[in-house]
Formats: C-alpha cells, structure tokens, sequence
C-alpha cells in the first residue's frame, strides 16, 4: 500500500478493515513503546506490561471493526491498555515489584548520564508514592505528552476532572519528593 506511513492511524485503521488485516503491524509498530512505557508506569512491572500490551493489540485488532473513525485511535487504544492494566493490577495486586535500574547510553558525557538516571529513578520513586488516581493522568500529560482531552477519553472522566487530577498530583508529586528529599 502506497504511503502507508503518511496515513493517519484513523485511515489506516480503515484500510485494514477493508482491505489488507495484515497492515496492523503498522499500528503495533506506531505504538508499542509508547504502549509499553504507560503499562509499565502503571504496574511497575516490564514483563507484565509487556503481556498487558500484546493483550491490548489482540483487543484492539478483534475489535477494530468497533472502533468509530471519527474519534482518535490514539485515546482508543490507550484506553485498552489501561483496562488491561487495570485487570493486570488487580489480579496480581499482593506483588510490588520495583522498576529494575535503567541504563543510559552514555556516549559522551556519563557524568551527566548519572545525573540524568538519578533524577528519573527518584522522579520515578516520587510517582510511585502516588495513588495511581494522580499518578495516571501526571504520567499521560508530561510522559505520553497527551491532551487533557486525549487524557478525558482515555481514563473516561471529564476534561475539568483530568486538569484537577493534574494540578493536585504535580503538588502531590512536589511534597512527596520534597519530603523524601529527592529531587
């Protein structure tokens, strides 16, 4: 197919209802680590976040024809993703597992890259303390980049409850890390 790469997932999505199923890996590889990094913030866990994503893709593609073009597949398939996770969350709900460590390249400057990991591990602790009720919309705004109104459709809760959740978990986010002095 011409140009599949300039489609946007909304006419891709039709293309591979009407046409050819098998250009879904194009919205896999749109999406994965995308995918991959939400699920993750949500249960701190990689390998279960991995599972919750290969299950989302399988939701998503058994139910593609369910899906209304005219809303963004974006908000969609996040939304499978935290259902998932949520499922995830409380069917292994007795288990905390951390984030391992993540390595950095460091090509140049590993002084930097020390830093830089420091901050993320303590920021990442900070969250952690967090009710995922203030954790989920923090992450989808600043890690995921996402609207208040992408956000609204995703958790499904009003616009104005997504900028209250964000303005209190970032106060949260400031006294939980002011308190454990980490960052």
């Amino acid at each position: 197919m011409p140009g599949t790469k300039t489609l946007s997932d909304e006419e891709l999505v039709i293309h591979i209802r009407t046409k050819e199923k098998e250009r879904f890996t194009y919205i896999v590889e749109r999406y994965k680590d995308k995918l991959l990094r939400y699920a993750t913030y949500l249960i701190h866990d990689e390998q279960k976040a991995m599972d919750v994503v290969q299950d989302a893709f399988i939701k998503a593609y058994e139910n593609l024809n369910g899906f209304d073009v005219r809303k963004k597949f974006s908000s969609w398939i996040y939304r499978i993703v935290h259902n998932e996770a949520m499922n995830s969350v409380k069917k292994y709900h007795k288990e905390t597992p951390f984030l391992p460590n993540v390595d950095f390249q460091s090509d140049e400057n590993i002084e930097h890259d020390f830093t830089r990991k420091e901050i993320i591990e303590n920021a990442q602790s900070c969250l952690d303390g967090m009710p995922v009720l203030y954790s989920e919309p923090l992450t989808l705004y600043y890690l995921d980049e996402k609207s208040y109104e992408e956000i609204s459709d995703i958790l499904r809760i009003p616009m104005g409850t997504v900028a209250t959740r964000v303005s209190r978990a970032k106060k949260l986010m400031k006294a939980l890390c002011q308190k454990s002095k980490k960052i």
